[in-house]
Order: C-alpha cells, then structure tokens, then sequence
C-alpha cells in the first residue's frame, strides 16, 4: 500500500532541512537502507535512507527546497498504484507523523528575501526565476536566474569558499541556472567564466544586487560604500544552521547553572615533545598542540571520570566511554566532530582524524554519526592570537574546555626571573553535575598530562 515519507529527523537538534539533490528517481526501486536523497541540517549535509521496500512513485519536493522535520517529501508504494488521494493529502499539509511538523503546501526557498531596495518595486516569482532584464543591459539567456538572483547549491558555496572563487563569475548548469558542484570545478580547472552584471560602471557605483540575492549567498558581496545612501545597515537572512546555534546557546545560558574554573599552566614541556614527535614523523604527518589537549582530556576524563557524565533530570549520567567534541568554525557558524574513544587512541591517530574531521566539516560532508555523541568538548581559540576565553557548554555535556595561546612572559624559577611559556585554559562546568572541587580535580589532572606530556604516549 501507498504511503508518504516525511523528512526525518537526522540530527539531534534539526528541526527543518534543505533537501540538496534526490539520489533515486521517480518510478526507481528501493529497498531499507538504500541512499534517496541528501539533506543538509543545522550541522552538515546529511544522508537520508528509506526504510522502506517499493517504488517512488511521487517526489514531492525539488532539490533546494527547505522542509519542515516530518513534512511531506515523496510517496512510496507499489507499481502502478493510484496515489492521487494521497497526493491531494501531502498538498493539505498531511501525511507527516503524529509527533512531527507537517509542511504548509508549497515549500519555501531556503533562503527567505530581506527588505528590498527602494528602486526596486517588481516582485520576483515563484519558481522557475522570471528573466529579468539589468539596467542597461540586454536579458539574460533563457533558464537562467535573473541578474543578481545567485542560486547555488549548499555544496557548491563550501566549494567556492575554499577554492577562493567568487561565485558571480560562475555560469549555473543545474536546474533554473543553479550553480551546482561540477560548474564550480570547472572554473577551478580553467573553464571559462561569466562576467560579473552590475547596474552601473564599477568605476562609479558598487554592483546594484537585490537585497534576496544577498540573502542566499553570504559570499562575494561587498560592504556599501559611504556615500551609498540606500541605508543605514543591511539584514542578511540567517542560515538553518545559524538559527539552531542561536537557539542552542540561548537555551544553555539560560537553563544550565554554568561557573568557571581557570587554570595557567607551564606549555614548555608539551611543546617541546610536540617538537620531538614531529621530527620522528618526518613527512608522515604532523602533531598540532590542539592534538595533544585532545589526548590530555580524554585521559584526565579516564582518572576523573565523574566529569564525563551529563544531568538527565533525576539522574547524572556517567559516560563509559569518551567521546571529544572538537569545535571547528565553518563559513555559517561552528560544528563539532566528534573523536570517539579518545582516551584509547594514539596521538598520531588523532592528529589524522581531526585533519580529516575538519576539513569534511568545511566542506559540509560530515554525517551524523561523526557530530553527535560527544561527552565532553574542546574548543581552542589561541591559534587566533586569544589569550584566554570562557565556552558555552554543548549540551548534554556537563564540561567544556576553552583552550588559550601560548605566551611568552617571565616566571619565578628556583628564585630567578626566568623566559616563561603559559597557557591559559578555562574550564565550563554544569553545576548540576561538576561541583568545584570536583572540576578542580579534573583540571589538575589534566595540566599535569600536560606539563609531563610523556605521560600522553603511555
């Protein structure tokens, strides 16, 4: 029997996704586990895999729509079956779980349009985009977004961004003129670009883009000049993904008793077997001090394990395994892969995950299993030239270590003013879980690993 599949809840905090692109197509056969679409969430682009045996009969949503959790995207069923009743059911908004949202009857762009211009008083269509002509310029090729109008799929950004292309000079080849992965590799392989449209001269005025072109790309726009007199300021629509850390944030600070612990320590010792370590590495790779504050506090947890646990109303719970979150910034705000069973991995193996983690997570090709599920986290700020800082807990975690810069500052050594190598860490503790001396403990713990860092390999 024919039945209609919501959007699933692929993340721990997802509450709407953008469906990227469909991997099966209508009248396709599929099977439990099988790969039909990728979604991006709050936290990355996302697999999303039927449970299912049939056919899709129906795809209800087209890529780079945004979806509400549980809301209608596709009806499964037999071969051949009259799906029309539930067709008209998924247009009403139905068809989504009991306990899930369910979609308004046409799916919205993902990113919704900001205050316009005051010169510019014709609205834009629905999809397919309405071509429309540029001051003094000729219309655009048809199929093609009108000037301004920047569609590019979530892929194709974290592409551009680190590849340094400005996505204005690249000519879409998707659906509508969407600029997908493949266009954005072929400017990066020499193929030929689009100039850049723009209302008026460069020479006399900044290009005239529509306030929504700004709203869906958060690159390649350029700060209004001073003598622009269009405003005082400009609104940017916010992506999913900043919209759920602000919900998060403002949950943890307003509903977790957090309090400070800080520490200075000696940064001498680590860094000079970090040193070692490199050059027994050789060209293998490379041991970053962030590797080693990772190892340090997957052992600290081991010896003080009651600091990796997490408050659940009428119980704490202790963690028997330990799982480090490591705070990555990506170009829309931050993520957190996790490395599970730190306190069981070598350094080296370390070092390679978090390189791996890192630069999947500014690519936006992490899943689920690899940013959930850490017990405690990491975030470290000093390569940024910050000396010391204090971190919002991630919840459920009861613990989150702010790592400051190394400094150079004179110390007292056996009675002489000595050249010193401090750091500065800042633990984040849940009051509900971690009293003081407790997260005292643990952070002696850890300056100890630190300041005698052989204690890491063993």
């Amino acid at each position: 029997m024919a039945q209609i599949l919501g959007l699933p809840k692929l993340s721990p905090t997802m509450e709407e996704g953008v469906l990227v692109r469909w991997t099966k197509n209508e009248g396709d056969k599929v099977s439990p586990g099988d790969l039909i679409a990728e979604v991006e969430t709050d936290k990355a682009n996302m697999d999303f895999n039927v449970e299912d045996e049939g056919v899709l009969l129906k795809l209800l949503v087209k890529a780079g729509e945004t979806v509400k959790l549980g809301a209608p995207v596709a009806i499964i069923g037999k071969a051949g079956e009259d799906i029309s009743a539930l067709e008209q059911q998924a247009k009403a908004g139905g068809g989504a779980a009991p306990a899930k949202p369910v979609a308004k009857p046409e799916a919205k762009p993902a990113a919704k349009p900001v205050a316009k211009p005051a010169t510019q008083t014709t609205a834009k269509p629905a999809t397919p985009p309405e071509p429309m002509p540029a001051s003094g310029s000729g219309k655009p090729a048809p199929g093609k977004p009108a000037p301004g109008k920047l569609l590019a799929s979530p892929l194709a950004k974290s592409m551009a961004i680190e590849l340094g292309i400005d996505l204005r000079t690249v000519t879409g080849t998707g659906p509508g003129g969407r600029i997908v992965e493949r266009d954005v590799k072929a400017v990066a392989d020499g193929g030929a670009t689009r100039p850049i449209v723009s209302a008026e001269p460069h020479d006399e005025a900044e290009p005239a883009e529509p306030a929504d072109a700004r709203a869906e790309t958060a690159i390649a726009v350029r700060a209004p000049r001073r003598d622009d007199h269009d405003g005082d300021f400009e609104d940017v629509a916010t992506s999913n993904m900043r919209k759920r850390i602000a919900q998060r944030l403002t949950e943890a600070s307003r509903d977790i008793p957090q309090f400070y612990l800080m520490r200075t320590l000696d940064v001498a010792p680590v860094l000079g077997f970090r040193e070692r370590l490199n050059t027994l590495l050789g060209d293998k790779g490379k041991i970053s001090v962030n590797d080693l504050v990772i190892k340090a506090v997957a052992l600290a947890l081991r010896r003080v394990p009651a600091c990796n646990a997490s408050w659940e109303g009428d119980a704490i719970r202790h963690y028997h395994r330990v799982h480090v979150g490591v705070a990555v910034a990506i170009e829309d705000g931050l993520v957190t892969p996790v490395i599970r069973d730190a306190d069981q991995k070598g350094i080296g193996s370390i070092a390679a995950e978090v390189r791996d983690l890192a630069n999947r997570a500014k690519l936006r090709q992490l899943k689920g299993p690899e940013i959930t599920g850490s017990t405690f986290t990491v975030s470290n700020l000093g390569m940024f030239g910050i000396e010391r800082f204090t971190a919002i807990l991630n919840p459920p975690e009861a613990g989150i270590l702010a790592i400051g810069g190394t400094i150079d500052t004179p110390v007292v050594h056996d009675g002489q003013i000595v050249a010193g190598k401090r750091m500065t860490v800042t633990m984040t503790c849940d009051h509900r879980v971690i009293d003081g001396a407790l997260g005292a403990r643990w952070l002696a713990a850890f300056v100890e690993l630190l300041e005698h860092p052989e204690s890491l390999a063993l």
